[in-house]
């Protein structure tokens, strides 16, 4: 069996470090009124630093027992990797009873508010082409252009921020693992979201940067329906999930019927549409030797071509009523 590599193995080193105490105070004694963030390894709050600098600081939650080790990897990943479509990590403090990342503070919050929240409907087609693309930028860039492949393992439209001009971030990378160039997949203990999981993670514990690239397709079949990959009974109580009802369209050639109906696309626009589910689809197959690269799907969006990516094969679905949640807070 190939043994993961983790960051603390890499070389990587820290950011900033900061005072607990000063981080304590700048978020009003991590205050109700501050959080802007909550998840399974802890909370996110708004601060204001270093002469009126606005962050966001996670807390996480020191008693899971992989706390510690989520923390460097995120510490030594964040601080490292930088592009334009990954949040950036500022620093962290460890001199206080509790673990702090401080991080870009992104001032729309995640993606999910946007698609099935509170701002439900105010994403137009333009800045949701432009968030799928972001995106698959960011992930090109952990898996093909840092000098160690990354595979994040919990893509998912909650773990998209988005800034004040709506350019999609990558965030929350305390699940990442960093994998070698000569093997094709690791095995390794399942961490992530099931509904976004590829089979051959779920089933047999393969890790790849594959695994990404199906959950991208999984996210951007979200962004483009406003629905939530684990909702259910779509066009009758056969059709259980997102993903199969995308697949029952495709099959049928409906496939531009899974758009958002708050959406408003003059029919110059559907072939875009159309092509863009059926990348979402082609980053969904099984095996994952079929998914294409996320450098090929970044490709593929930019390209302006008319022409999809070709038949498809109806991938082995997963129930994604099971939902395992392993992850730091939703983002800040």
């Amino acid at each position: 069996m190939h043994r993961v590599i983790l960051l603390a193995q890499s070389g990587l080193q820290g950011g900033k470090c900061y005072r607990y105490q000063h981080l304590q105070l700048a978020t009003h004694n991590f205050g109700e009124e501050c959080r802007i963030g909550k998840g399974g390894f802890g909370e996110v709050f708004k601060a204001i630093i270093d002469d009126g600098n606005i962050v966001a600081v996670k807390r996480l939650n020191v008693s899971c027992g992989r706390a510690k080790i989520d923390f460097e990897n995120e510490v030594r990943l964040g601080s490292n990797v930088q592009h334009r479509n990954l949040v950036r990590l500022l620093g962290s403090s460890t001199d206080g009873p509790e673990l702090l990342l401080v991080l870009e503070y992104m001032p729309q919050g995640s993606l999910d508010k946007f698609l099935w929240g509170e701002k439900r409907g105010t994403l137009n087609w333009k800045k949701r082409c432009d968030i799928i693309l972001g995106v698959a930028r960011g992930l090109a860039h952990l898996h093909n252009e840092f000098h160690v492949k990354i595979v994040h393992r919990d893509i998912k439209s909650n773990n998209i921020l988005l800034d004040d001009d709506f350019q999609p971030k990558i965030a929350d990378f305390g699940l990442a693992r960093l994998q070698p160039d000569d093997i094709t997949h690791v095995s390794t203990r399942l961490a992530g979201t099931l509904g976004y999981l590829a089979p051959e993670y779920v089933n047999k514990g393969h890790l790849s940067e594959r695994v990404d690239t199906f959950s991208f397709g999984i996210m951007t079949l979200e962004v483009i329906s406003g629905r939530k990959c684990t909702d259910e009974n779509f066009s009758g109580p056969d059709t259980s999930h997102l993903h199969e009802h995308a697949w029952q369209l495709y099959e049928r050639g409906m496939h531009i019927e899974l758009m958002d109906k708050a959406l408003c696309i003059e029919e110059y626009h559907q072939e875009k549409v159309k092509k863009t589910i059926e990348i979402a689809l082609l980053c969904t197959q099984s095996p994952p030797s079929l998914r294409p690269t996320m450098s090929e799907v970044v490709l593929m969006l930019s390209s302006g071509l008319s022409d999809g990516p070709g038949e498809l094969i109806n991938p082995t679905s997963i129930d994604s009523r099971r939902v395992i949640h392993m992850g730091g807070a939703n983002g800040p």
